[in-house]
Formats: structure tokens, C-alpha cells, sequence
């Protein structure tokens, strides 16, 4: 793992929209619009400001994004096997694209409400607690695909994806010093996430309400 420094995170960003979203009847969850935008653009809106540089992981054809003017990397583990083999390409991205970066920050394309000091706040825990992965909280839940990960973990957690057939990101994390960073659910829960039509509807509200804000 890297050796973390008040400045250890300067991140990289990868906004992991690989998933299947089969509770939506299939297709691009993040492409879906809320008032007027899409999910991504808001997630990109976030994240753009808190991190040197943006990159969307996802597999398929990666024109469907162009109009974002990112870098679109696909997972390197076959057979979609969830969100950590997305954080596994974000890693081999940072080390072949990163200037150095010793950290980069994942967080899933179905977030629209993230926070804008997500960033400042999860590097400073990494620096208090001296841990090696920091992940986000609300409501009293941890959401441990939204954190900072060491690039220098990205040969250790290919093993565990390829060799150990790992794939729940918090069977990860138990492996390491974690730091957790609780934020305020009110007056909306900034790590809410679009899984379902029914959740559509309820970010729409949501969205007028942080809009407005």
C-alpha cells in the first residue's frame, strides 16, 4: 500500500458505470435523465471539480459516453463481476495515465448527489487514521464502492478478482485499515442512488430540492 501524506490525494476519479441495471429492464442507468440532465452529467458535475482528472469505466461500445469528453477504460476481468473489477481498471488506469498518482476515487454512475467535499474529507481520514482505503457513510450504512483506493493495491486485488474469485467490495476492504466518513442525510442523503423506476421518480424530487440549493 502507499504511504499516505496530507497531499495523497490530489485524485484521479473513475465514475464506474459498468453495471447491467437489470432492475431498470436493461441499458445505460447513468444515460436516464433527472430534471432535465442525466445522471452522469451530474455525477460528472460533482466529481470534476474535486479530482485532476475524470475517467467513466464501462464495457461495450464507448461512443455511448462521447459526448462527456472522457476516457472510457473497460473492465480487464471478464464476465462483469461487479464493481471491483472496475476499480481494478481504474487502478491500471491511474498507473499508465496518472502522473504518479499514488490514489484514485471511485464512485457509481447512479449518484447524482454527491458531495463536493467528498474528496477533502475522505483523504483526510485517510491521513487521521493512518488507514489504507477510505469509504463513504450515511444514515448509518456504509457505501464502500464511493472511496479512495491505493493504486500500488491494484496487483494484490487482481489476484484476489482472477485467483480467489473475490467479488463483494466489502470482503475487500475487511482486508485492510479502513477509515469510514459519515455524512448528514438531510435534507437529502448525498450518496442516494437510481436502482429502480420507482427511484427515478423519488430523484426527480431530490433533484429540485439540490438544484435549488
Amino acid at each position: 500500500m502507499a504511504t499516505v501524506t496530507a497531499d495523497a490525494c490530489g485524485a484521479l476519479g473513475v465514475v464506474l458505470a459498468g453495471g447491467l441495471a437489470r432492475r431498470m429492464g436493461g441499458g445505460d442507468k447513468p444515460l436516464r435523465e433527472i430534471g432535465g440532465r442525466t445522471i452522469l452529467a451530474r455525477v460528472i458535475a460533482r466529481l470534476e471539480p474535486q479530482c485532476e482528472c475524470l475517467a467513466i469505466n464501462a464495457n461495450g461500445d464507448p461512443q455511448r459516453f462521447a459526448s462527456f469528453g472522457l476516457p472510457v477504460i473497460a473492465d480487464s476481468v471478464k464476465d462483469f463481476p461487479g464493481p471491483l473489477a472496475g476499480i481494478l481498471a481504474a487502478l491500471d488506469w491511474a498507473a499508465a495515465n496518472g502522473q504518479n498518482a499514488a490514489w484514485i476515487l471511485s464512485a457509481p454512475g447512479d449518484c447524482p448527489f454527491l458531495p463536493r467535499d467528498l474528496v477533502a474529507r475522505l483523504s483526510q481520514a485517510l491521513v487521521a487514521e493512518n488507514a489504507e482505503i477510505a469509504v463513504a457513510a450515511s444514515e448509518g450504512r456504509s457505501h464502500p464502492v464511493i472511496g479512495l483506493w491505493s493504486v500500488a493495491s491494484r496487483d494484490v486485488l487482481r489476484r484476489a478478482l482472477v485467483v480467489e474469485g473475490l467479488r463483494k467490495v466489502g470482503q475487500w476492504t475487511a482486508r485492510h485499515r479502513l477509515a469510514t466518513v459519515a455524512w448528514p442525510a438531510q435534507p437529502l442523503d448525498p450518496f442516494f442512488n437510481a436502482n429502480t423506476v420507482d427511484d427515478l421518480a423519488e430523484a426527480e424530487r431530490f433533484a429540485a430540492i439540490d438544484d435549488r440549493a
